[in-house]
């Protein structure tokens, strides 16, 4: 029988990148990041396509504009979701009919210490909880996959976002390169990062039977301090919205598909 296989791919986290220019579509070597972010999944892919021929796999562009996997070069095997004009963001078309998440290129959350180009949704937040526990968007893309009751299988970023990520989640972990500062970052080849990452799936995909999807209570309780206290003061047209303090709200959520889409509109549509 046939698994499904939901892939979300950010960019910071990607082994190859040692800056932040190589992320932004305008940046210098941009185009280099694109062909290594698009290499990082078809080695996940084939590895994924080795261990069940009939594998169904679905990958989410998850990084800024959401439209930077070069469709040429990308495994054809796959599906995958473009354009960042998403409800559900890093884990949009993630649903109950899949059997494991798999996220690659992620980075560490908001304020981490030498995480490489940490930062949480976008550079206006300064922290997210989910019922009490500070997460990032690893974290907070987990609670969904719970949510879905899909366990996430493996996490690839830099080292100090595997660190991070392991004391969460208990799944194959590749650190793609070593974090020296937010901004810097000592770097493997990309053929040693896919042979890595091809193997990690195939241990992940054995294993995936012991993995358990990792749920939050519900009502989720999101808090969220921004960089600005603007921020906090257009949020308060939100009903339900409290004010903590000046830089932070807090909300009662339903659950955690209502809790995403909500924390997702917070960071990404209020722009003071």
């Amino acid at each position: 029988s046939s698994i499904k296989i939901f892939i979300s791919v950010d960019m910071e986290g990607i082994g190859g990148i040692g800056t932040a220019e190589m992320t932004h579509s305008s940046g210098k070597d941009y185009q280099l990041g694109r062909r290594l972010m698009t290499a990082e999944v078809n080695a996940v892919v084939s590895a994924i396509i080795k261990f069940n021929n009939d594998a169904e796999i679905l990958v989410n562009d998850s990084h800024g504009d959401m439209q930077n996997l070069n469709h040429q070069e990308l495994d054809p095997r796959v599906t995958y979701i473009q354009g960042n004009k998403k409800p559900f963001g890093m884990v949009q078309g993630l649903d109950e009919s899949y059997d494991a998440a798999i996220f690659i290129g992620y980075h560490a959350r908001a304020g981490t210490a030498r995480g490489f180009l940490a930062h949480t949704g976008s550079g206006s937040v300064k922290g997210l909880w989910l019922n009490g526990r500070e997460v990032g968007e690893g974290g907070l893309n987990t609670y969904f996959s719970g949510e879905m009751n899909v366990p996430v299988i493996l996490a690839a970023g830099d080292d100090v976002f595997t660190k991070q990520f392991g004391k969460l989640v208990d799944c194959e972990l590749v650190a793609t390169k070593n974090a020296v500062t937010a901004q810097v970052a000592k770097l493997k080849h990309g053929t040693i990062v896919e042979r890595e990452l091809f193997d990690a799936t195939t241990r992940a995909l054995k294993n995936r039977k012991s993995k358990k999807p990792i749920k939050l209570k519900t009502p989720v309780e999101i808090k969220l301090k921004f960089s600005t206290p603007t921020h906090a003061e257009i949020l308060q047209a939100i009903p339900g919205m409290e004010w903590i303090d000046g830089y932070t709200v807090q909300y009662k959520a339903k659950n955690m598909v209502e809790a995403y889409a909500l924390i997702r509109l917070m960071y990404k549509y209020v722009k003071p």
